[in-house]
């Protein structure tokens, strides 16, 4: 019986504690993989490339994955070496990200663009995508059609945030649009990554992963609620970020579509880059807001419906998780 601790939501206690001990064990495999595939012979891209690794996060790809095996052989080969590609992934997204979005703090953490310049950052996020490449390549010919495939939406979404919705486009819909694409897309085949090299049944594979997608929208969802409603950054962020720099998240659409005059003031602070005087306004002005718990009322929708799926899986301990899991992402947004 392994000897790790499980931390996050897998330390709850309606998760079946063997479970999260074998997950949590796996993680521990998954992390001493990516520090190896990440490790260059110069000194310098080594440590731009563990940045990011040794700044944290929660693993919550990899965790998917590990979790999903639950549902066929949890302890197939192949297993660990894909929940780091589908982590190295992820981690490579984050340096094009910080760099487009100029941002100054990942996961707490100055930003690579930050502490070596956007040219290097980027070529960071290019190598650490490169290294996730050869590593699925020895997974088979599925394996590389389902990353491509992954890899292609998160591309799209970025360069829909990017553009911009266009004329006649409702806005929201643009908004979740990028979600399904930049967030949703990842965890969902996480999850079917899990499934296909856990040898689940196809029909169990299919269903958890569209549960998973309707997670990623959940969790997606809640961190752009976290970024108004926290207090303290531990979104690995500075709380109001998003309000700061301009960017439209789902409370900011509910209260720009209020026809209340009263909320004329706050209207008039959101969609533009803001001071930190106005961003303590707004900040203040959009917690006390009905946006807010309307924002959340979406949250739980599409958890909600990420429950409907798992709710055809089997009984047990892994669709028990799940279904924690489900209840972590709504309950973490307050």
């Amino acid at each position: 019986m392994s000897g790790a601790v499980p931390s996050g939501f897998l330390a709850l206690p309606s998760v079946d504690a063997t479970l999260a001990r074998e997950v949590q064990e796996g993680l521990d495999q998954v992390e001493k993989v990516l520090r190896e595939a990440v490790a260059a012979s110069d000194p310098m891209l080594t440590e731009a490339a563990t940045h990011l690794l040794s700044a944290g996060g929660k693993r919550f790809r990899a965790t998917l994955v590990l979790l999903a095996a639950h549902f066929g052989d949890p302890t197939a080969p192949d297993l660990v070496r894909a929940a780091a590609v589908v982590e190295l992934t992820h981690v490579a997204t984050l340096y094009h990200d910080d760099v487009m979005d100029e941002a100054e703090l990942r996961r707490g953490e100055p930003s690579a663009n930050q502490v070596w310049g956007n040219t290097v950052a980027i070529l960071t996020g290019d190598y650490v995508f490169a290294r996730a490449s050869e590593m699925l390549a020895d997974l088979g010919t599925e394996a590389v059609r389902l990353q491509a495939r992954t890899f292609g939406r998160l591309v799209q979404g970025q360069i829909l945030e990017t553009s911009g919705p266009r004329e006649g486009t409702d806005p929201l819909e643009h908004y979740l649009q990028v979600i399904a694409d930049k967030t949703a897309s990842l965890i969902a085949s996480s999850a079917e990554f899990g499934a296909t090299f856990g040898k689940a049944e196809p029909e169990i594979t299919e269903t958890i992963t569209r549960a998973c997608d309707a997670l990623g929208m959940a969790f997606q969802l809640s961190d752009d609620i976290l970024d108004v409603a926290s207090e303290t950054a531990e979104s690995g962020k500075v709380p109001g970020t998003d309000l700061r720099e301009g960017v439209l998240t789902l409370p900011m659409f509910y209260a720009q579509r209020s026809t209340d005059p009263a909320d004329a003031r706050l209207q008039s602070l959101l969609g533009r880059p803001l001071d930190d005087a106005e961003t303590d306004e707004a900040l203040r002005l959009l917690r006390a807001h009905p946006a807010m718990d309307r924002a959340r009322e979406s949250l739980r929708v599409w958890a909600d419906r990420a429950r409907a799926e798992l709710a055809t899986l089997p009984e047990g301990a892994p669709r028990t998780a799940f279904e924690a899991l489900c209840d972590y992402v709504v309950e973490r947004s307050g």
